[in-house]
C-alpha cells in the first residue's frame, strides 16, 4: 500500500459496460493500460466519473478489486464507493472497499450533511464515521457534485488534520481564492490537494497544489500529465497548453460519461458506449465530429510537445 499522494495525474476513471449494461473487464482492462501508458501517477477508481451512484455494492468492491489487482502496485490507486446516507450503511461500504487494500479511501463530502446543515453536523457524523474504519486505512475527500456540491470549509478542514488520517482532497470548488486558503491550511499536513478544474490548475499548483484529478484525464491523459510535470520549465508553454486544455474541457458538458468511452474507442481503446448514467442514445454526427476533432487536436498537441 503506497501513501505516495505528492504530486501528479489522476484520472477519474470511467466503467464501460457491455450492451446487457454488465461491466466489461477486459475494456476496463485496456483502459488501466492506456491510462498508465499515457502517464497516470494515480487512479481515482470508483467515484462519480465510474458511475458509483449506479453501481450495486458489490459491483463498487469487485470493480475497485480489479482496478486494484490489474494494476499491480505499478501506481498507487484511491477508491471511493459509498452512495448511503445512513451513517452505518455508508460504514459497510467504507468498510467493504478497504478490504481491497487500496491506497486511500475517499468519502464523498456530500454524504457526511445535508445542503443546509452546519458544519458542525458534519463534523460530529465525520467523527462518528470514522470511528468504524480502520485506523490504518488513509482516508481523502472528494467534493462531489451530485447531487449537491459540498465543499470543505477551513474548520472541516482543520478537523480533518488533527485526526493525522487524511492524505487526499479531490477539489472541486473550481475557485483560485477558495483552493489558495484550502491550500494555506493543508500546508505541512500531509494532506495533497489535486485540482478537478483546468482553468485553475497551473495556478493551484503554484500555490502549493499536488496536481489534477478530473474528467479531462479520460480524454488528454498524455497532455495533463505533461503539464502537472513540467509547468515550471516553460510558462510560455504552460500557458499555451492551458488554454487549449480549459477550451477543450468543455466536451464534459456533452454527455459525459458516454461521450469519454466513444473518445477512447476512437484513439483505440476498444469499448462500447454504453452508460447507465445520463443519455443512453449514442453521440449525434455532429458530437461524433466534435470528439474526433478533439481526438485530432490532442494528437497535435502532443507531437508538438515531443510526447506523441
Amino acid at each position: 500500500m503506497s501513501t505516495n499522494f505528492a504530486h501528479g495525474a489522476w484520472p477519474t476513471m470511467i466503467t464501460p459496460f457491455h450492451c446487457d449494461n454488465e461491466i466489461d473487464y477486459n475494456a476496463l482492462g485496456a483502459l488501466i493500460e492506456w491510462y498508465i501508458e499515457n502517464g497516470a501517477d494515480g487512479l481515482f477508481a470508483t467515484c462519480q466519473s465510474s458511475e458509483i451512484f449506479y453501481l450495486s455494492l458489490e459491483e463498487r468492491v469487485k470493480l475497485t478489486k480489479f482496478v486494484r489487482e490489474k494494476t499491480a502496485g505499478r501506481i498507487p490507486v484511491i477508491a471511493s464507493g459509498h452512495v448511503s446516507y445512513d451513517l452505518k450503511d455508508q460504514a459497510e461500504e467504507l468498510n467493504r472497499i478497504a478490504e481491497t487494500n487500496v491506497d486511500a479511501v475517499i468519502l464523498i463530502s456530500n454524504r457526511l450533511a445535508a445542503e443546509n446543515e452546519s458544519d458542525d453536523i458534519f463534523i460530529e457524523r465525520l467523527e462518528r464515521l470514522l470511528e468504524q474504519l480502520p485506523k490504518d486505512v488513509k482516508l481523502g475527500f472528494y467534493e462531489c457534485p451530485v447531487p449537491y456540491k459540498r465543499v470543505l470549509t477551513p474548520p472541516i478542514l482543520k478537523y480533518c488534520i488533527s485526526t493525522g488520517r487524511f492524505a487526499f482532497l479531490k477539489d472541486t470548488c473550481c475557485d483560485m481564492e477558495r483552493i489558495q486558503e484550502k491550500l494555506e491550511i493543508l500546508e505541512g499536513s500531509g494532506i495533497h490537494l489535486f485540482n478537478a478544474n483546468t482553468a485553475t490548475l497551473v495556478e493551484s499548483m503554484k500555490h502549493g497544489g499536488s496536481g489534477y484529478s478530473g474528467v479531462m484525464a479520460n480524454f488528454q491523459m498524455k497532455l495533463y500529465s505533461w503539464l502537472v510535470k513540467h509547468w515550471q520549465d516553460d510558462p510560455e508553454t504552460t500557458d499555451f497548453l492551458q488554454n487549449i486544455l480549459t477550451a477543450c474541457s468543455y466536451i464534459e458538458l456533452k454527455n459525459y460519461p458516454a461521450n469519454a468511452k466513444c473518445y477512447l474507442n476512437m484513439v483505440g481503446v476498444p469499448m462500447k458506449e454504453v452508460a447507465r448514467k445520463g443519455r443512453q442514445s449514442i453521440q449525434t454526427s455532429t458530437e461524433l465530429l466534435e470528439l474526433s476533432q478533439l481526438a485530432q487536436l490532442t494528437k497535435r498537441l502532443e507531437a508538438t510537445l515531443g510526447i506523441s
